[in-house]
């Protein structure tokens, strides 16, 4: 069997990942995929820690483009990740996996505080590490708290969960002569302006020379192919 290309990941999922065939909420059997995933993955000796959004229940800049105090807006969209988090926490458990929520926000009867050390030493006991509530701040997207976390507990690589199967050129549901690229700089991304992460997320990369695997999601199999180094996805890099 192939060794892992990677010995401590970090997987960000956007809230929609849970969302299935529903237009709002989390569908038990898609966060029980996304868990059999991971688990698969855990079991290959790799560390796996987890950010997820919460665009699937609230999404802050939505509500503050609609007259919200982007503030507040930012905090309930925070809460939000915290409520996928244990879903997908619970799911994980399920299938065998030992999990840790640790929340940016401190809401100690719900889940741990994030503790830098505490989270590196979940990871090295086995654990399944899922970093909730973004950094804690608001005007910071999910993307920059997976980037921060990643660097946070010396994470080799940002595995970025989509909808489609990398980086393209263009939205392939708008564009039908989008094409894939199967490798790119941060650089580069930053200055096409492509739909990889926000531009923070994408500079703290940079300049911190962390790789990112882009991948489907949707397909069976591509986390794992994906750890295992498979040509999956594009990879953005230095």
């Amino acid at each position: 069997m192939a060794a892992p290309a990677y010995r401590r990941v970090l997987l960000k999922l956007s809230g929609e990942a849970l969302l299935g065939d529903r237009s709002y909420g989390i569908d038990p059997p898609v966060a029980d995929q996304i868990a059999l995933e991971v688990v698969d993955v855990q079991r290959l000796g790799v560390e796996v820690a987890i950010v997820i959004g919460g665009g699937n229940i609230f999404r802050g800049l939505a509500a503050s483009a609609r007259g919200m105090d982007r503030t507040t807006a930012d905090n309930m969209g925070m809460l939000a990740t915290v409520m996928n988090a244990l879903a997908l926490s619970d799911a994980l458990e399920r299938h065998g996996a030992a999990t840790r929520v640790l929340t940016a926000i401190e809401m100690r009867t719900v889940a741990e505080p994030f503790i830098r050390r505490r989270a590196i030493r979940h990871l090295e006991k086995g654990r399944v590490v899922l970093f909730a509530a973004g950094t804690g701040n608001p005007y910071f997207t999910t993307d920059t708290a997976a980037a921060l976390r990643a660097m946070e507990v010396r994470a080799d690589v940002i595995m970025k969960a989509t909808k489609v199967d990398g980086v393209f050129t263009a939205d392939p549901a708008v564009d039908p002569d989008a094409t894939r690229l199967d490798s790119l700089s941060h650089h580069e991304v930053l200055e096409r302006r492509l739909n990889v992460m926000d531009t923070t997320a994408i500079s703290l990369c940079m300049d911190n020379k962390l790789p990112i695997v882009v991948f489907n999601l949707k397909t069976p199999g591509n986390v794992r192919r994906a750890v295992l180094g498979e040509p999956v996805g594009s990879v953005v890099g230095t």
